[in-house]
């Protein structure tokens, strides 16, 4: 039986890991992602005294596998600490992502939320390809389905996500402002926390402050999952300009409840969004602003696109990725109990 390292936040990435516990007849050690030094070698200790194939549920987690000597897997959802590195990083910060890139290139194997990262392996880590499982991840459509209730009486557009600078909301605050002169009713609802630093709210403030359209934003920092799929279903697209994403949850969760997505052309996205939504260069802010206005403007573009994300979204399902997480566990386990054959004399 493998060992499932569940994480205990309520992030994107802390989803992944309890979603598919929830669907995995697996054992599972459930630890907070954020841990003290000692904390962290206790839970590295811990993990080595299992005698299963362990799963490591994020990038972030592979340093964990210093004192593993059974296989290991480690899933990766993105390579962003590589390709947007941060702008001030502290020695042990540096030092920690050193070791969690020494440790994704000793498991046993990787699982990679999106072929877009599977690349990013190849890439920089110069990972080899069969040591690597696509598995997508999921939406809970029992939550994210679309439903007839309005938590604004104004229209608005949605973002939901952190405020990192990868993110782009700087273009998305831009070009809102721009249609905010044509749409003056319009309101921009940014959903989720600003991420692991407080300058981030700081840096969004300002920027809203200098466009002059801090009261035509309403911010929702900790949103059940129930209201976020209420947001959606109401608004009337959802913005997700991103710079670089190893998946995108946003537009998947958005597109199953029947919201409109105006997303990036890079990275995993086009993976996550296929031919439902309307996707620009993320740099281009002239672009965001044509498409969102397209899709404020035309009804029949709108209904096509609500339509093509239902369908989209149908592709993805936290029970497909269970089960493919599962067929990784059976190869990975019988690869370990496979004899090597000895050297011919």
């Amino acid at each position: 039986m493998a060992v499932l390292i569940v994480t205990t936040e309520k992030y994107g990435i802390d989803k992944y890991s309890q979603e598919i516990a929830k669907r995995l007849d697996v054992k599972k050690i459930e630890s907070r992602r954020y841990l003290s030094s000692l904390e962290a070698y206790r839970l590295a200790r811990l993990i080595s005294s299992q005698g299963d194939i362990i799963h490591l549920p994020s990038q972030n987690f592979a340093r964990y596998a210093l004192f593993v000597k059974n296989p290991f897997i480690v899933t990766v959802h993105d390579l962003t600490r590589i390709c947007f590195k941060f702008s001030e990083e502290t020695i042990t910060e540096r030092i920690l992502l050193k070791l969690d890139i020494r440790y994704i290139k000793r498991a046993g194997h990787i699982i990679s939320t999106s072929h877009n990262t599977r690349n990013d392996l190849i890439k920089y880590l110069r990972i080899p390809i069969d040591r690597i499982s696509v598995i997508y991840n999921g939406v809970d459509h029992s939550i994210f389905k679309p439903y007839n209730i309005k938590p604004l009486d104004k229209p608005y557009i949605l973002y939901f996500g952190s405020e990192r600078p990868r993110k782009n909301l700087g273009r998305l605050f831009e070009a809102f402002a721009k249609l905010k002169k044509e749409f003056p009713e319009l309101k921009l609802v940014k959903a989720g926390a600003s991420g692991r630093s407080e300058k981030y709210r700081k840096d969004t403030i300002n920027k809203l402050d200098s466009l002059g359209i801090t009261q035509d934003v309403i911010f929702v920092d900790h949103v059940p999952e129930i209201d976020l799929a209420h947001y959606c279903s109401a608004a009337t697209l959802l913005a997700y300009p991103s710079l670089y994403e190893g998946f995108g949850l946003p537009p998947l969760e958005a597109m199953a409840c029947g919201c409109p997505v105006v997303t990036s052309n890079t990275s995993s996205l086009p993976e996550v969004v296929g031919e439902a939504g309307i996707m620009v260069n993320p740099y281009d802010t002239d672009s965001l602003i044509q498409a969102m206005k397209r899709v404020l403007t035309d009804d029949k573009l709108r209904d096509s696109m609500i339509r093509k994300g239902l369908q989209q979204a149908k592709k993805f399902s936290w029970q497909k990725t269970a089960e493919q997480t599962q067929e990784v566990y059976n190869k990975v386990k019988n690869e370990s109990s496979t004899p090597t054959p000895s050297p011919k004399s």
